[in-house]
């Protein structure tokens, strides 16, 4: 065992975070934690994973669940292919594993959703396997002991950190190291301002040594974020609304919407165009209702609603009359849930 692994395990011990899905007895809970986490901030999924638990406490009652449920259950946390590619991912559990989670980090990496990092982090974490991992956390901390200055993302990077996880993995004591280095990075060499005085390993750093912890880890060259502008209808009748299902593969795949479509030019010159065109409507704009805003990880929305009147009616499967009273049944992304809002 490498002094950094020993040193870094014995303050873990004594430090950890108290997180309801660490040492917890069940590794579907392991499983569960680790996808919610993927690109997600620990506080804001710890309410998400102990309502999850309720509503689907094994991987059994998540296989058999609607998967409007488990859209709904997951609204606000974002990357919803996470959840689909979890849903997908129990029923093969229970189909061809019995209901048993698979142990090893090739057959976790065989179901929906699941990478080398999360199934390293479920097999050392949840089965005691010896399997490096690598998050965001992690790369940070490796990128400041070892004062890696090849920029996030790189080809080089990458094998630098796998191939340093790989060096340092305490063999029978994995999993303990790949939470020490998470806490490490979340608790103590933070993205700004590190607090390198506290560290337990700080001996050991390069970075810190030279000075230059402040400029590791070598942040991703930024490409510019695309700015896109819609125009979405709101069609209200006899106290019921039109929304549209997205498709079940893409960004917010089976999510519900107001139907809506991308613009280049004046939203209301072009909004019964990209409704007909996307969703066979016939629609005439009544007045504009506001504009919503939302980022999303690589490009921007500005969204205006317009309150519409319906001309022509669609056969398409995807639509459905809903009522205004049940718009909170419907999974929804952030932009028609404030819509959804401001109807009730």
């Amino acid at each position: 065992m490498s002094r950094i692994a020993r040193e870094l395990l014995t303050w873990y011990r004594q430090n950890k975070r108290s997180l309801p899905w660490r040492d917890h007895p069940d590794p579907y809970a392991v499983w569960v934690s680790e996808i919610m986490l993927q690109q997600t901030r620990v506080e804001t999924v710890i309410p998400y994973f102990e309502r999850w638990l309720v509503k689907f406490p094994t991987v059994v009652a998540l296989a058999v669940a609607n998967e409007l449920d488990v859209l709904k259950l997951w609204e606000g946390l974002g990357y919803y292919s996470r959840a689909r590619n979890l849903h997908m991912a129990a029923k093969v559990v229970v189909a061809e594993y019995g209901g048993e989670i698979p142990q090893t980090v090739a057959s976790l990496q065989k179901l929906p959703g699941i990478g080398r990092y999360t199934a390293a982090a479920v097999a050392s974490m949840a089965f005691g396997r010896d399997a490096a991992a690598l998050d965001g956390n992690i790369r940070r901390v490796y990128s400041r002991i070892f004062n890696v200055d090849e920029p996030l993302g790189s080809t080089q990077a990458e094998k630098i950190f796998w191939d340093l996880a790989e060096i340092h993995l305490p063999y029978g004591d994995a999993g303990d190291y790949n939470q020490a280095l998470m806490d490490l990075g979340a608790m103590v060499c933070t993205p700004r301002s590190p607090r390198c005085e506290e560290c337990p390993i700080s001996q050991h750093c390069e970075a810190y040594q030279l000075d230059l912890q402040e400029f590791r880890p070598v942040p991703k060259i930024k490409k510019a974020v695309p700015h896109h502008i819609q125009a979405a209808a709101v069609i209200v009748e006899k106290g019921r609304v039109l929304l549209a299902q997205r498709p079940s593969k893409g960004l917010l795949g089976g999510m519900w919407e107001f139907p809506n479509g991308r613009i280049d030019g004046d939203p209301a010159e072009e909004l019964a165009g990209v409704i007909y065109a996307g969703y066979k409507l016939k629609v005439e704009s009544v007045d504009l209702l506001g504009e919503v805003h939302h980022a999303y990880t690589h490009f921007k929305v500005t969204e205006y609603i317009f309150r519409c009147e319906l001309i022509q009616l669609s056969e398409q499967k995807n639509l459905r009359w809903v009522g205004l009273d049940e718009l909170n049944d419907y999974p929804m992304g952030k932009i028609d849930r404030q819509i959804a809002k401001n109807l009730n």
